[in-house]
């Protein structure tokens, strides 16, 4: 096949860890094409959806860790399959994005995941259709009601419904420190909804990521734990991932979510679950891949490829 990846610049890889390096590597063991542009790279013109591509050799070196061919201009329905790999921040141009990568499907591309799909679970909102597996949440950009729900549970975690990589969030606890400026920060005086949750005392033992991949779980979950006085589990934020077999409640979330999901257009998915409880909906660029192999063996990269193979077969 000839699998392009929609990625952030090559250059910035951490190859050690990128999730989207696994699946090139993986592609490319087993004799795929893979080629790599990056959204500024689509264009769109006599309403045919195009872009400057370039094919990768993976090279085996660490640092040197691939060649690339001259890039070339072509129709993205030439694929067989477009991985969307674009990293957040989940802004207008990442929309725009969705939209070109959407008229490439109606002239006959496959993209994983369905660039409609993503639009319409936002990685924090989408828990609200599975709230039998959440922990108390309000989303509103309402001074009062952010007010009251703290008041009513005591210890909470605000969160903006834009962020990745655990970037502002806030805990506040009975004292109430600070809830007046986190919620005029956050909202920016009442201008843009946010999300307070409960906070839940189990994420001491870590913020799990579940993947599921064509509806099914991976067997292992990456448990982020916090260091220190942190309370952000992200291994951006300093956590240090521990893969862990999921728990049967991991397993019952998971397997109530994945087709479900999955018939939607979400090939992958990454699930955050702390304690028993959904936090997150991760649908753009889910991670861990690596981290979860490297502890427990389990490949995830070809569970993934086998998905997209399996998919296109099935066109």
């Amino acid at each position: 096949m000839k699998i392009a990846f929609l990625a952030d610049p090559l250059t910035g890889f951490k190859i050690y860890k990128d999730s989207t390096f696994a699946m090139m590597r993986e592609a490319a063991r087993r004799g795929h094409a893979v080629y790599a542009f990056q959204q500024r790279d689509m264009a769109l013109e006599e309403g045919i959806v195009t872009a400057e591509v370039t094919r990768i050799h993976l090279t085996g070196d660490p640092d040197e860790w691939y060649k690339a061919d001259p890039a070339e201009e072509v129709r993205l329905s030439t694929f067989d399959a477009i991985i969307e790999r674009k990293d957040p921040p989940f802004d207008m141009e990442y929309v725009y994005g969705t939209y070109l990568l959407e008229l490439a499907e109606k002239q006959g591309a496959r993209v994983f995941n369905s660039p409609a799909a993503i639009r319409d679970h936002n990685e924090k909102l989408a828990i609200g259709q599975f709230s039998e597996f959440t922990s108390p949440t309000l989303v509103s950009s309402s001074e009062k009601r952010l007010r009251a729900f703290h008041a009513k549970h005591g210890d909470v975690i605000f969160k903006p419904l834009d962020g990745m990589g655990g970037t502002g969030i806030f805990r506040v606890k009975a004292d109430a420190m600070n809830l007046g400026a986190i919620i005029e920060t956050l909202s920016d005086n009442g201008k843009r909804t946010i999300m307070v949750q409960k906070y839940i005392p189990e994420i001491v033992k870590g913020d799990k990521r579940i993947l599921v991949i064509g509806g099914k779980p991976v067997p292992f979950a990456l448990a982020r734990i916090p260091q220190g006085t942190e309370v952000r589990g992200n291994l951006a934020a300093g956590g240090i991932g521990v893969a862990q077999p999921i728990t049967e409640r991991d397993r019952q979330i998971a397997e109530a979510l994945g087709p479900v999901l999955a018939e939607r257009g979400l090939l992958l998915v990454g699930l955050d679950v702390i304690g028993d409880f959904l936090t997150e909906v991760n649908v753009t660029s889910p991670t861990c891949f690596q981290e979860i192999t490297d502890q427990t063996g389990f490949d995830v990269a070809a569970m993934f490829i086998d998905a997209v193979e399996q998919q296109v077969t099935e066109r």
